[in-house]
């Protein structure tokens, strides 16, 4: 929810060129205080790509890039939000090693669906199941198979049937999983690659599903914003004026009409009047964290909350602030 940024590969790229930025400097961004509210929790990594509120539980849902997993973050009653810590829910010892990345929660199913990938050597990608009651695995689909072919399972969607798409960052596709786990298909498209090497670094990324049977997708280097009927599987680029998408990460639909692109340097707020054929960014936030870097984006009781990777500190403190457009 990151490749990915919700992708690992530029992420891991930025940490580099952050960690080679001055002390002194870091010092001062992460003094510096959000203008809007923030949940800061303690963990027990140092990296966690993706966030999601899971109302239902009444907390947030975190993936680990560094070592595989999931965690929640629960919220205290006495609206404390500095006191916060992370529990590890999942860390399956098979899949140890690879990171957990995008992660969407299956309300219908009680489910929650993760991307998992080799973060550095993008020789496995799978999606993985869990049931949000017992957190047993319900399936792992495995989507690189024996193919010697570089990927890289970096976010997921699900449809009302419960069907999953993976988006690869690394192979330009999108990988289609049943309800029951099975790889049924995959949509792939020469839009999914733009001219241009340096576009292609980091591919297709964020992805969420619309209600009206189509998938949104961003292509993080290129900016380029798709739209993919399930009917037919036909992909038409969205026609996105106001503004640039580049370097956008995870996505968040709102509502029908608009969505959030997380990213760097900031989050943005997309609109659109006729049914995503074209779209307008109407709004942008910065956190003002750029050596956290941004990943992903969720909403708690219509408010958006920006996932943050990096965490700092002993403690190895993380923080989800609010976005306000």
């Amino acid at each position: 929810m990151s490749p990915s940024f919700c992708s690992g590969r530029f992420s891991v790229a930025l940490f580099l060129v952050i960690s080679a930025v001055p002390i002194s400097y870091l010092v001062s961004l992460e003094r510096a205080v959000p203008s809007t509210h923030v949940f800061s929790y303690h963990s027990s990594g140092f990296f966690r790509e993706c966030a999601k509120w899971d109302d239902a539980g009444r907390r947030f849902l975190v993936s680990f890039m560094d070592g595989g997993g999931i965690g929640e973050v629960v919220p205290s009653d006495d609206g404390d939000i500095d006191a916060l810590r992370e529990v590890t829910l999942v860390k399956d010892a098979d899949l140890a090693g690879n990171a957990s990345l995008g992660i969407v929660i299956d309300r219908d199913r009680n489910r929650l669906l993760v991307a998992v990938a080799d973060l550095l050597g993008n020789r496995y990608s799978a999606l993985a199941a869990y049931d949000m009651s017992t957190w047993r695995r319900v399936f792992l689909a495995e989507l690189s198979g024996q193919s010697k072919e570089k990927s890289f399972a970096d976010d997921v969607a699900v449809d009302a049937h419960g069907n999953a798409y993976v988006t690869d960052a690394k192979g330009s596709k999108i990988w289609k999983v049943d309800v029951n786990g099975e790889l049924v298909s995959t949509i792939e498209s020469p839009l999914f690659t733009p001219r241009g090497w340096y576009n292609n670094l980091v591919a297709l990324n964020g992805i969420v599903y619309h209600p009206d049977g189509f998938l949104i997708v961003i292509h993080t280097f290129s900016g380029l914003l798709f739209k993919i009927d399930l009917t037919d599987d036909k992909v038409t680029v969205v026609e996105v004026t106001g503004g640039t998408l580049r370097f956008g990460d995870g996505l968040e639909l709102l509502s029908p009409t608009k969505i959030v692109v997380a990213g760097n340097p900031s989050a943005r707020l997309v609109k659109s009047s006729d049914g995503w054929r074209t779209a307008t960014v109407t709004g942008w936030f910065s956190t003002g964290m750029v050596h956290r870097i941004v990943s992903s984006a969720t909403v708690k009781e219509g408010r958006v909350y920006l996932n943050h990777i990096v965490g700092f500190g002993s403690n190895k403190r993380h923080i989800l602030v609010e976005a306000v457009f």
